[in-house]
């Protein structure tokens, strides 16, 4: 099953393409769902699992894996659905969020699809399941579902948001100014987490949910200037987004010449040495992987003191 996975210089190559890779996988019942290749270390049979005492009801316990114990999550009970039964033919995806490696449960995995970013859609608005999806798309004339990890993992384990008292000592930002930046991610609760990391900033945040909307604010703020840099100095952009990816946006804003010198910190669960070369192909100024405070601020006031 680990032959699933391609190769890290070839998944390099979507860069700036507005491309990603999905893997699909199955929960209870027929519903398909995905997620980026980038954040997959490797797909394995579902291992005899030990439960530990005040585990969360949604981690169905701890697996040993090569030196590692890594918490096994039951992505379908932990979106409101029913357990998986029968896990010992069911398989875990090995993932890496937030810094931190994890294991999902799954029914099955299926295999990897290559799409464009623009066929990937904003979930249907409403309430119940669609609350933990950050996207849908088409495959196979069937729709499968993109799940919001970042908002499962906030859940079970609630990362921390406030920078430390020693970071904030520190910060150099000229806090009187008020300074415009916008923050783009299709996760809500990342939005709130950053919002909240950089409260002590004063900074004035503009959001948006994905590259595609965020470029249409810049663009129409550029019909009114030369230079939106002195507007908005400053953005903070996931990668993975629907529409438009981060890289792409990136890509984008260089290629302006009013949106050019707006500093672009990418900032994403994705992780791994590969990241550094797709910051520099696309013309990022940072990247900070999620999540953690004390960086955020300090980019931030890095950029923000120049």
């Amino acid at each position: 099953m680990s032959s699933i996975l391609e190769s890290v210089n070839k998944r390099t190559q979507l860069v700036g393409q507005n491309r990603l890779e999905l893997l699909l996988f199955k929960l209870n019942g027929r519903q398909r769902y995905g997620i980026n290749v980038f954040k997959v270390k490797e797909v394995l049979q579902c291992p005899p699992l030990t439960a530990l005492p005040r585990l969360n009801p949604f981690v169905r316990g701890v697996a040993h894996i090569r030196g590692s114990t890594i918490s096994v999550i039951d992505l379908s009970a932990a979106t409101g659905g029913r357990p998986i039964e029968n896990i010992q033919n069911c398989f875990i995806i090995i993932s890496e969020y937030n810094r931190s490696v994890q294991g999902f449960l799954v029914s099955s995995v299926e295999r990897i699809i290559n799409i464009n970013w623009e066929a990937i859609m904003p979930p249907p608005k409403g309430a119940g399941r669609y609350s933990y999806l950050t996207a849908v798309t088409e495959i196979d004339g069937e729709l499968v579902e993109i799940l919001d990890v970042e908002k499962i993992l906030d859940e079970i384990s609630p990362v921390k948001t406030s920078i430390s008292e020693e970071m904030d000592a520190n910060l150099t930002i000229d806090r009187d100014q008020h300074f415009h930046i916008m923050v783009i991610d299709d996760s809500a609760v990342a939005r709130k987490q950053i919002i909240r990391a950089l409260s002590s900033l004063n900074l004035q945040i503009d959001t948006a949910k994905d590259g595609r909307e965020a470029l249409d604010k810049l663009k129409s703020i550029a019909t009114e200037m030369d230079n939106v840099a002195t507007e908005i100095p400053l953005i903070i952009s996931d990668i993975e987004m629907p529409e438009m990816d981060g890289y792409t946006l990136t890509a984008e804003i260089r290629d302006d010449p009013k949106l050019k010198h707006i500093k672009v910190v990418l900032h994403t669960s994705l992780s791994g040495v590969f990241n550094q070369a797709m910051v520099q192909k696309v013309g990022a100024n940072d990247f900070i992987a999620k999540f953690n405070p004390d960086e955020l601020a300090a980019a931030v006031n890095k950029h923000l003191s120049l």
